[in-house]
């Protein structure tokens, strides 16, 4: 029973991994270097590498929903980060 907890954990980890990178994306910023802002202290995330190299089909996430998932996996600092890069580009 735990290890289908955690399988599904990443498995909901990583759609919200995939759809922070296609909000950047949409929005001509880089994945790696946002997330360095927001967790300047971390090594490179290999899910987020692994993302980025992955081409999916482009969907439009909007910055409300973003922060929602965000905020759903406690990645408040990621989030934070995710709203004054929305910021600066309005």
């Amino acid at each position: 029973m735990d290890e289908q907890i955690i399988r599904k954990y990443r498995e909901e980890e990583e759609v919200m991994i995939r759809l922070f990178v296609q909000w950047c994306r949409s929005r001509d910023i880089d994945p790696a270097a946002l997330y360095t802002e927001a967790y300047p202290q971390q090594p490179a995330n290999p899910i987020l590498q692994a993302a980025m190299e992955h081409e999916d089909e482009e969907i439009d996430v909007s910055t409300d929903t973003m922060l929602e998932v965000l905020q759903l996996f406690g990645n408040d600092d990621l989030a934070f980060a995710v709203a004054e890069a929305d910021h600066r580009g309005q």
